[in-house]
């Protein structure tokens, strides 16, 4: 499964969502995910992918790791997994 599908598979699940209902293009608190849903989202793609998501990733403009939309959590997860191999 390709990056982009594990991530909007994660976040399917925590917006409680088939996964057909998540496109890049959408904001999380458009699908109902709240500050809880968001760390439950990321603690989910650490596991999933090996990562460490930056603590203050709230705050893209500090961490480098944008959580504003689907598509942005895609690129910073494709970017932190390309660096780690």
């Amino acid at each position: 499964m390709s990056v982009k599908n594990r991530v909007i598979a994660i976040i399917a699940e925590q917006a409680v969502l088939d996964v057909d209902q998540v496109s890049p293009e959408m904001r999380l608190d458009e699908l109902g995910i709240d500050s809880l849903g968001l760390v439950e989202s990321v603690f989910a793609i650490e596991e999933a992918f090996d990562i460490s998501v930056p603590f203050n990733a709230n705050a893209p403009e500090q961490s480098g790791f944008d959580m504003t939309t689907v598509a942005s959590i895609i690129a910073a997860v494709e970017d932190m997994v390309a660096q780690s191999a």
